[in-house]
This record gives C-alpha cells, sequence and structure tokens, in this order.
C-alpha cells in the first residue's frame, strides 16, 4: 500500500499544528499564566424573625445580608407561596377575556410555530412572564440589600486600612545640618 506524500505531510505535521501554544514554545521560554481574577465574596441571605441577632460571618470573604421579617411569620409559608395567584377569583372579566382572544391565535406576535412571525410574540411573552415572577417574588429586594452590604463593607475595609496605614507613619524627623 502506498501513501500518497501529501497525506503523508499532514499526517506528520498535524499534530505540531494542532500543539497547544505551550507545548510549541522553544525549551527554557517560560509559559506565561494568566493573573488570577479578584474573587467577589460570597453572599449569605438570611431571614431572621422578631428580635433575632443577625449573626455576621465568621469569614472575611463573605458578606451576610439579613431580611427581617415579623415573629408572627417565622412558622408560616412565606407569603408567596400562600395564595393562588390563577385562582378564578383572582381574575378579572377583563383578564380572562384577553386569555380567550389568545386561544387559538396564530401569526404575527402570537408566540407560535404556525403561521408567519409568529414568533415576534415570544420576547412579549418572556417580559410579561418575568414581571409576573417579579411580583410573585414578595417584597425582599435581595438584590438591594446586597449593593447596600458590599458598599458597607468596602467602607470598612477602607477604614481598617486608613487605619493601619496612620499606625505606620513615622513622623517626619528632618536630618540635622552642622553648623
Amino acid at each position: 500500500m502506498r501513501i500518497a506524500p501529501f497525506a503523508a505531510a499532514i499526517a506528520f505535521a498535524a499534530p505540531i499544528a494542532l500543539a497547544p501554544p505551550a507545548l510549541a514554545q522553544p525549551p527554557g521560554v517560560p509559559v506565561p499564566h494568566p493573573a488570577p481574577a479578584a474573587a467577589e465574596p460570597r453572599v449569605n441571605q438570611v431571614i431572621v424573625y422578631g428580635d433575632d441577632p443577625c449573626t455576621p460571618s465568621a469569614d472575611p470573604d463573605e458578606i451576610t445580608v439579613c431580611a427581617r421579617l415579623p415573629e408572627s411569620e417565622r412558622y408560616r409559608i412565606p407569603p408567596n407561596l400562600r395564595d393562588n395567584p390563577n385562582a378564578a377569583a383572582n381574575q378579572s372579566w377583563s383578564n380572562r377575556a384577553t386569555e380567550l382572544a389568545y386561544v387559538g391565535r396564530t401569526g404575527t406576535d402570537s408566540c407560535s410555530t404556525s403561521g408567519p412571525g409568529g414568533f415576534t410574540g415570544c420576547l412579549n411573552q418572556i417580559i410579561n412572564h418575568a414581571q409576573a415572577e417579579r411580583r410573585a417574588a414578595g417584597d425582599v429586594n435581595w438584590t438591594r440589600m446586597v449593593e447596600e452590604a458590599r458598599r458597607q463593607r468596602e467602607e470598612r475595609l477602607r477604614a481598617e486600612a486608613h487605619e493601619g496605614d496612620q499606625q505606620h507613619q513615622e513622623p517626619f524627623v528632618p536630618p540635622s545640618t552642622p553648623h
């Protein structure tokens, strides 16, 4: 069996051409390593009830954010899970009529697989679904609370660094010069 010269060249050159850059370096040349990224502090989200303390984290790289609820809520099902938002009693007649208008609808703004332009309503459907989830999520705004805790942590770290800088500074004494 005879191998064509071109195929032999490809078979020989392929492993070298596909080698990772670190292996393609000449011997003795240091391989560059990417710098490690600064790690974000972990966030611990806790719900406390009544006068229970919000225990701070022992780990300096962890932010603890506490949401306080009244003591009467301690053993209850969370408010966003108590009620059925889809119950017929909670639906107005205008919402029911709107739902009936979408039954069997195809074409533009319908988010259906049939008909021309059926895909165009999918973004609206996703946005409406996300807004409904946000409304049902409850009153605790974790994003705002985490941002506030991060801001307070940064201020505390800056103050500690500033105190450390002031403790290590020695007063300036000008050199004495002979008269």
